[in-house]
């Protein structure tokens, strides 16, 4: 089938490269030319495990293809992919849906399908229709149907193939039966609604994941007051299958383009509805005072951090992306900056984009080994591999003082007992060691 998505970003470009490699003719829109010039030689604008392998695949089959030229006269179905970012009222900016839908109806030269990928406020698909038929001529019939994405960055290639369902809303049979043909390959669950109950699952999805991970970083906080691990409890908790062993993970919260974006629309969504979302609203509260707890826990190790060397390790908001929206590392960054503190970053991929997000202040390094020499205190922020695998000998060796604070609880207290550091994780016992003599003294 032909397919033209309109929009390259995250979810635009695994969209697009996803379909053409489950055999789909597809041709990628944007209009920034040398974006588009640079997905045609098969290299990514984002980085995302195996994607641009899967690019550079498809591009040689002919598959998949890129342009600037806004026409579809070819095409049997229109994916719409641009970005809905925040408001500063936490409301959904469509301005760019907006634009594809003028884009599209002043195309149109048959009856066409439109696919809603971009993730939209319930009832935004219902205005695309009413756009596009304004605008389009009088004969074409259009047909919208909304099919959000559930990709984790990361891991969005393989969620694309391994995910737990397809959500398609429409309201007629012909867009189900399309859309049906278009995933059959992927073989995954296909669930059938209506265009807002579609809608609404994506946001609903989202806020009750986000809700998971603020509900056990309070408990957390709990357990550092009374002396339990919150990874023994979450353990626990998670071994009943009425609340499964996902996203319960202590941290210092969730970021990225999605959780922080879709928290605060749903919000919205309900107020404009009349629904103060009480709980939702706590939700979010809690995620933004937790990203703070890695600055608090550094001023109560070493007190005032003026003239400190604090090292930042992992600046991304999660692994395995150079994604640096909503990262945990700004505000932590900014913190240690008004502090008075000397910061220096790491991350193993995101440094490009982080110079852009973080203060100025900030010195970026290459190595984990020349982030740590010198340093006070090494906060933990993102858990990359590559950080989780650090041989704890390397923070004794190379910091002034090895005060290690754990943001996502990548060593097991174990193994930190066994060297002379003194670390602090999220709702786990301290470790506090010192040499004294040939003896390593534990408290």
């Amino acid at each position: 089938m032909r397919i033209s998505v309109i929009g390259t970003g995250y979810v635009g470009l695994v969209t697009g490269v996803s379909l053409a490699e489950i055999g789909h003719h597809i041709t990628c829109i944007d209009i920034d030319e040398a974006k588009v010039a640079m997905m045609a030689s098969g290299i990514s604008p984002i980085y995302e495990p195996e994607l641009e392998h899967l690019m550079e695949k498809n591009i040689q089959s002919g598959h998949l293809s890129f342009t600037t030229e806004l026409h579809f006269s070819s095409a049997d179905v229109i994916y719409i992919a641009v970005g809905t970012p925040q408001l500063p009222d936490g409301t959904s900016d469509l301005q760019y849906i907006e634009q594809a839908s003028q884009v599209i109806a002043r195309s149109l030269t048959k009856d066409t399908i439109v696919v809603t990928k971009s993730t939209v406020p319930v009832g935004t698909n219902h205005w695309i229709k009413t756009l596009i038929e304004e605008a389009a001529p009088e004969e074409i019939k259009v047909t919208i149907v909304s099919n959000p994405e559930f990709l984790r960055e990361g891991s969005a290639v393989y969620d694309t193939f391994n995910g737990d369902r397809i959500v398609i809303g429409t309201e007629n049979n012909q867009g189900r039966e399309i859309l049906d043909d278009i995933n059959a390959s992927f073989g995954l669950p296909i669930y059938h609604t209506d265009l807002k109950s579609a809608e609404m699952i994506k946001y609903a999805s989202n806020a009750f994941l986000a809700t998971k991970i603020s509900f056990i970083n309070e408990i957390s906080a709990i357990c550092e007051k009374v002396g339990a691990n919150v990874e023994d409890v979450a353990l626990g908790m998670g071994k009943d299958n009425r609340i499964g062993d996902k996203f319960l993970n202590a941290g210092i919260g969730y970021g990225g383009s999605c959780f922080p974006k879709d928290t605060n629309a749903l919000v919205q969504i309900a107020g404009n509805n009349e629904h103060d979302f009480k709980l939702l609203k706590s939700v979010i509260e809690v995620n933004n005072s937790q990203r703070m707890k890695l600055v608090e826990r550094a001023r109560e190790a070493v007190g005032d951090l003026s003239g400190k060397r604090i090292s930042l390790l992992g600046l991304s908001f999660k692994p395995n992306t150079d994604d640096m929206r909503e990262a945990a590392s700004i505000p932590i960054a900014q913190e240690l900056v008004n502090q008075g503190a000397d910061v220096v970053g790491y991350d193993p991929i995101a440094i490009p984009n982080a110079r852009s997000f973080l203060p100025e202040e900030v010195q970026f390094k290459e190595t984990i080994e020349e982030t740590l020499r010198g340093a006070d205190v090494a906060l933990i922020i993102t858990e990359w591999e590559v950080i989780k695998s650090i041989d704890l000998i390397t923070y004794t060796t190379l910091m002034t003082s090895p005060i290690v604070i754990d943001g996502r609880n990548c060593y097991s207290l174990d193994e930190v007992r066994r060297h002379p550091i003194h670390y602090i994780s999220i709702g786990r016992p301290e470790v506090q060691n010192r040499f004294v003599g040939n003896s390593l003294n534990t408290r």
